[in-house]
């Protein structure tokens, strides 16, 4: 996903209980378990390196062991280290809640990764040279007329 940005992940639930997070590269859209979400678990409470840009899922227990209330958020990673909330739910549905929302977002990270963009208005501070120059670096046939 390239750069990481320390992030400070949350601890939603009680600490005598499950309590997780996982940045998630896919979801498996036949589940609708906890196990839908592909991706690498990392540690909860804490400052944790994670990519910017990545989908972040939170997962915490509270209450009695024998009567545990869930609670699940989701988060994107921004480039400046902080955590952008995009859905939340509660309860034993909470990862079929959760899983189109995630399928959204890990759609919309894939046609616009972090950091790169289609067109600024920097862009014309360059001259039209320079321009052309990048594009056949990139490998683009240029022909001007």
């Amino acid at each position: 996903m390239g750069v990481t940005v320390p992030v400070d992940v949350p601890m939603l639930g009680d600490e005598r209980h499950k309590n997780w997070a996982k940045v998630v590269y896919s979801v498996d859209d036949s589940k609708d378990s906890g196990w839908a979400f592909e991706g690498d678990f990392i540690a909860v409470g804490g400052i944790q390196d994670v990519p910017a840009g990545s989908v972040l899922i939170v997962y915490g227990e509270r209450g009695s062991r024998a009567n545990p209330q869930v609670a699940a958020q989701v988060f994107t990673v921004n480039a400046d280290a902080t955590l952008s909330s995009q859905a939340s739910a509660r309860g034993r549905a909470w990862a079929r809640t959760l899983r189109d929302t995630v399928s959204e977002l890990l759609s919309e990270a894939a046609e616009h990764p972090p950091g790169r963009r289609d067109w600024s208005p920097e862009l014309m501070l360059f001259a039209d040279q320079a321009l052309v120059e990048e594009l056949r670096r990139r490998g683009h046939d240029i022909d001007l007329d």
